[in-house]
């Protein structure tokens, strides 16, 4: 007789991963009958046994689910009991209200991994190769329930052996959605440059043959196209940039595995972890003076973006080449990465010498994410491929749906709804039409994920940044928020923070109350209330943008602060590979305060002590000339500069003009570069403390969050984290620190706008 029923409901990533076959073998286990079904909102349970058996059952859901999985929430509630006779899996169910509780893709596992190196197993090299522990799931999703039908993988009906294994509870490939073989599934196809099919050979051998010869080779993926070419051939990678358009920043290399990576960079155990995580991100690693990869691979830092295989197709095509390789998003620079056959032949045929392509469809382009150890922290740097569409967790529920649109650079979108905060795949700077297009097309498929049309739009308080207008365009209630407001509430909602928060809050630029550039903030947030407590003084941009990029314009103007008898300009060789009518006219607007607004960014500091002491006059990407000073600081110097605080000011302003005037006596002094730039560093931390103490005075002793793309840089995060020692203190780990954690911030501030009454 059966003694008692429960109705159980688990909410998470619980669809895609082998949830229920698990569930089934688990019942089993235990003694229990009844069924397990999928739902719009994750999986649902009736279960049929004595009292004991379901307690038992129901432990084992909690504590041992599946690896990919990720329980958010579990109850359960009596029903009436059942002879159900057995345990079985049932259809999809669609019920009221909506959580995306699919995974996001999943880098494939050791079991697949091992029938694709088998000569005697039917998927031996076999590209597709995949099961309930890995495989795509977010990019071949178009819709939720996520059931075969609602995939890409709809086109591909699966044979008879195909069909025996998703059939079978014991299996671990029962409901492994994208489930095929050889005989039935998606298949490789080498294209010319031209994209003309190419028949007759192998499409992985020739991939990997031009691989070898250096030329370069378009490879679809996942989320869409990687540029790949030989990472040891300098020739190669030359070649790479001047197609790509992409002068200096780095690109990112794939090595097949931990021993090829350890030649390449020094791996500590927390690195080691990312590299190997099922997300397989990049993860920036110090290089090795000895690494075989080319030097221009990643020239201007001495990190190097390191990734592993996460895809059958990457192991076997590593496997095949023999050498690692650089796998840069399929683009020109500033362009979204492509991600349809057609669209990479059109857009990359000037690039690629020749393209390995597939014939299953991505419907969700997604870009692989990036992320560093960070003060001892793993830190997602750009969240995409391996984490998107995992929502984030916020204690409390968002009052309404929010979609909030996010920043100008870096840009990602997020829609807030229920319990979960769903931020988007990456989707880069929105500096053209194409990348604004990619961002429309991302915002709509995640709304026709959740089924839900937000009416509430939170966007940046800038007025010409391209997300705040197309927030503007769409119809619903509008809430700006605040730049340094949102980096702040971003780390808040991560970290499920309750009651008022000191944010230090350190970027280049972001549009501040008074209509300036912000970007040394110390705030106090509570929700949608913020007050600025502390910044710092402000460094004029002469020519406005153009400062950012010709970064001399940033050091002179630092000079011109700190010296008001006059610059020392000829003892800079900064100086003099620049125009002397250029210097006089930038002079001039400093003298003049014609178009040279001020910017509190601590990032523009960075520029500017860059600029001055390794004289370099141009940043060539976002960030650039910061990073470079940064990466020199020699860490074993705990000296610093003086500097003074203007507590008469409101708020209290961080003035580094004694610094500029410390750090110029070293250089003339003969100190070198990384002495100063520790010495800076080391300053920064001292100051931000300083600027903490001020604000506890006036708001109390509060948890502290470090926020903004400042605290990227690992020297400085844990320089302020020493200098904070004993405060409650908060960094980023699973959002990132940056503008590409913006979205999250600005939806948390809208729904408590939202909440308290506003708009």
């Amino acid at each position: 007789m059966i003694a008692e029923g429960r109705h159980i409901e688990v909410r998470g990533t619980v669809q895609g991963v082998g949830f229920r076959p698990w569930i089934w073998r688990l019942a089993r286990e235990t003694g229990v009958n009844g069924r397990v079904s999928n739902d719009s909102r994750g999986v649902t349970i009736e279960a049929f046994g004595s009292g004991k058996a379901l307690d038992t059952f129901l432990d084992g859901i909690r504590t041992s689910p599946p690896p990919a999985a990720e329980i958010h929430d579990l109850s359960w509630s009596a029903i009436p009991p059942e002879d159900a006779g057995e345990f079985v899996i049932v259809a999809s169910r669609v019920r009221e209200g909506l959580e995306v509780s699919i995974p996001p893709d999943l880098a494939t596992c050791t079991d697949c991994l091992a029938e694709i190196r088998d000569p005697s197993n039917r998927r031996y090299r076999y590209a597709f190769t995949n099961c309930t522990n890995c495989g795509p799931r977010f990019t071949i999703a178009r819709e939720v329930p996520y059931d075969r039908p609602g995939t890409t993988m709809a086109a591909f009906p699966m044979c008879a052996l195909c069909r025996a294994e998703y059939e079978d509870p014991a299996d671990r490939r029962f409901h492994a959605q994208p489930n095929a073989c050889p005989e039935c599934g998606p298949m490789l196809l080498a294209l010319s440059a031209t994209g003309e099919p190419i028949p007759g050979m192998d499409p992985l051998r020739r991939a990997s043959d031009a691989l070898r010869a250096g030329l370069i080779v378009a490879v679809k993926g996942l989320g869409g196209f990687h540029l790949a070419c030989d990472a040891a051939s300098p020739d190669a990678v030359a070649r790479l940039r001047r197609r790509k358009r992409r002068e200096e920043k780095p690109f990112a290399v794939m090595v097949p595995d931990l021993a090829a990576a350890e030649t390449c960079a020094r791996i500590s155990p927390a690195e080691r972890a990312l590299l190997l995580s099922t997300e397989r991100p990049i993860v920036l690693l110090e290089r090795r003076e000895d690494s075989p990869i080319a030097p221009d691979v990643s020239a201007d830092t001495p990190l190097v973006g390191l990734m592993l295989p996460y895809t059958p197709l990457h192991h076997l095509l590593l496997e095949e080449a023999g050498r690692p390789l650089v796998m840069t998003s399929g683009n020109l620079s500033e362009e979204p990465i492509a991600c349809g056959n057609a669209e990479a032949i059109t857009r990359l045929s000037g690039i690629a010498d020749g393209f390995l392509v597939h014939d299953r469809e991505i419907e969700s382009r997604c870009d692989d994410s990036v992320t560093r150890v960070i003060a001892g922290r793993p830190t997602v740097l750009r969240r995409s491929r391996g984490w998107v569409p995992r929502a984030i967790r916020v204690e409390v529920p968002f009052a309404e749906p929010v979609l909030a649109c996010g920043g100008h650079l870096k840009n990602t979108f997020c829609i807030g709804l229920g319990n979960g905060a769903y931020i988007g795949p990456h989707i880069g700077d929105l500096e053209n039409m194409e990348t604004l297009a990619a961002y429309e097309e991302a915002i709509e498929r995640l709304q026709d994920f959740l089924k839900v049309r937000p009416e509430v739009i939170a966007h940046d308080l800038h007025p010409n940044y391209v997300s705040t207008a197309y927030a503007r365009a769409r119809e619903g209630r509008k809430i700006a928020v605040q730049h340094h407001h949102a980096h702040v509430a971003s780390a808040i909602a991560e970290h499920g923070l309750d009651g008022p928060v000191l944010g230090v809050a350190y970027d280049g630029t972001g549009y501040g109350n008074d209509g300036t550039a912000w970007g040394g903030e110390i705030l106090c947030v509570e929700g949608a209330s913020c007050e600025r407590l502390g910044t710092f003084r402000p460094v004029n941009l002469a020519g406005g943008d153009a400062a950012i990029r010709e970064v001399w314009r940033i050091g002179l103007a630092m000079l011109w602060d700190a010296f008001p008898d006059g610059p020392p300009l000829s003892q800079f060789p900064l100086f003099a590979g620049i125009a002397r009518h250029q210097i006089d006219v930038v002079g001039r607007m400093l003298a003049g305060r014609v178009s040279t607004p001020p910017a509190r960014g601590v990032g523009r500091y960075f520029d500017g002590f860059g600029a001055l002491f390794l004289g370099r006059p141009v940043s060539r990407y976002e960030g650039q000339i910061a990073a470079a000073w940064n990466s020199i600081a020699d860490e074993s110097e705990r000296g610093s500069y003086p500097f003074d605080l203007d507590e008469s000011n409101d708020p209290p302003e961080l003035d580094l003009r004694p610094s500029i005037r410390a750090a110029v006596s070293d250089y003339f002094a003969g100190q070198s570069a990384p002495a100063i730039s520790a010495r800076f560093h080391n300053t920064i931390s001292k100051a931000t403390a300083a600027l903490v103490e001020s604000a506890f005075e006036k708001a109390g002793s509060l948890p502290v969050v470090l926020t903004g793309g400042c605290f990227q840089n690992d020297l400085l995060a844990r320089r302020v984290v020493e200098e904070l020692a004993g405060v409650s203190l908060y960094l980023h780990g699973r959002v990132p620190p940056g503008d590409g954690g913006l979205a999250l911030g600005q939806a948390f501030v809208a729904s408590a706008v939202v909440s308290r009454g506003g708009v």
